[in-house]
């Protein structure tokens, strides 16, 4: 069975033709979160960017069922090299133990400073 969610709480809909996250086979595939809110304005700082980015993430995987701690694969577009250290941080903040495989680039992504997506396991319980 495939579920998609279309919009999660506290999050602005999508701006195209797409799911926020869809859950497959007992895992949630979110798509790219960008730093802005629900009402599109973002923080200034970069370090408050990827937290907005991260709790964004964790509204997507709660709705799916999931949560922070069951992401398995992380994906994280920066747009600046100096971005990595102050991510770092971040990201350790967010995911310190439970250390998900990831990928990070550093791309041009039209005008936002900063994208990730993951996948995660669903929840037992939410999966039944």
């Amino acid at each position: 069975m495939i579920r998609r969610i279309d919009s999660a709480p506290g999050l602005a809909p999508a701006i195209g033709p797409y799911s926020q996250a869809v859950v497959a086979n007992g895992f949630v595939f979110t798509t790219g979160q960008v730093p802005f809110h629900a009402d599109g304005t973002a923080p200034a700082a970069f370090e408050d960017q990827v937290r907005v980015c991260v709790e964004n993430l964790r509204s997507v995987l709660e709705t799916a069922g999931s949560g922070l701690d069951l992401v398995v694969k992380v994906n994280a577009y920066l747009t600046a090299p100096e971005q990595r250290d102050p991510f770092n941080r971040i990201y350790a903040e967010y995911f310190g133990e439970a250390k998900p495989a990831r990928t990070t680039v550093c791309v041009d992504i039209w005008d936002i400073p900063f994208e990730i997506e993951c996948v995660a396991v669903v929840r037992e319980e939410a999966s039944e």
